[in-house]
């Protein structure tokens, strides 16, 4: 009995180990398997006919190959080589058996990786052109256009907003992790300092205000912003990156046990 307690314990402690990296690499391997099937090899069997149709010497078919494809593209007349023959110096007949031939390496050899790189290449023009005045305001008027949408506008949006999260700079940054009493007195949240509060906000209250983002868990793209006097805060000594663990795990990440300590005499001294 104890050593199977033992044999679970390595088996869950080595699973935790090498779960996140093994789905980190089915992530990746999973786009990279969608973008080779959806889209490159489309890429690449243009690329194929561009080559076709403008090197009459590439690629080199045998007459064998001719004979392959004619017998391929018009089954009646398999076992006729008389009439197969008459048809191998057919202008299309050629240029069919060469597109079937540089599709062997292009689209299912070696070569298919060169539509997954030219992928990779117009997705970085595509971002090139809209840090451009032009490409914003192109952009801004599809992105309009698809926010009216019908049902479009019930997906996209939530999509987007988890898209930005992870791949775009955003034009504000977290300074620092803030812990304060929310949504009531004696439950304690943590929130992500953007700013200052509303300047008209300050002048009222005649004291300092922090604005501040209160993630979610496990999604921590939505929250709220929420405007909280400076001296009603506890700045934690952990980073924005420490904070968003924190949130994501719904509290099971959590930063130096000392670091938790030293929030909880915080906390505890407030109270006092």
């Amino acid at each position: 009995m104890h050593a199977f307690k033992n044999f679970r314990s390595y088996f869950f402690r080595g699973m935790a180990a090498l779960l996140p990296t093994i789905l980190t690499i089915w992530i990746f391997v999973q786009c990279y398997v969608f973008v080779q099937d959806k889209v490159s090899v489309h890429i690449n069997r243009g690329l194929v006919r561009v080559l076709v149709m403008s090197m009459d010497w590439y690629p080199a078919v045998t007459e064998e190959q001719l004979q392959a494809y004619i017998v391929k593209e018009n089954p009646q007349l398999q076992g006729d080589p008389v009439k197969i023959q008459k048809r191998i110096g057919d202008d299309e007949i050629v240029r069919g058996a060469r597109i079937e031939a540089a599709e062997q390496y292009w689209v299912y050899g070696p070569g298919q990786i060169t539509g997954f790189i030219i992928v990779v290449i117009g997705v970085c023009f595509i971002g090139a052109f809209l840090a451009s005045v032009v490409g914003r305001t192109i952009w801004r008027i599809i992105e309009h256009a698809l926010m009216n949408a019908p049902l479009i506008k019930k997906v996209y949006p939530y999509i987007k907003q988890v898209t930005d999260f992870l791949l775009t700079k955003k034009d504000f940054s977290f300074s620092k992790v803030v812990t304060f009493e929310y949504p009531r007195k004696g439950t304690w949240s943590i929130g992500l300092v953007t700013g200052s509060g509303l300047k008209k906000v300050t002048q009222s209250r005649q004291t300092e205000f922090y604005t501040v983002f209160v993630p979610t868990s496990p999604t921590p793209f939505t929250g709220y912003v929420i405007m909280v006097p400076k001296q009603d805060t506890i700045e934690l000594e952990m980073t924005i990156e420490e904070a968003l663990r924190f949130v994501i795990s719904g509290g099971v990440i959590t930063p130096a046990e000392h670091l938790a300590f030293e929030t909880s005499r915080k906390v505890q001294e407030i109270a006092q």
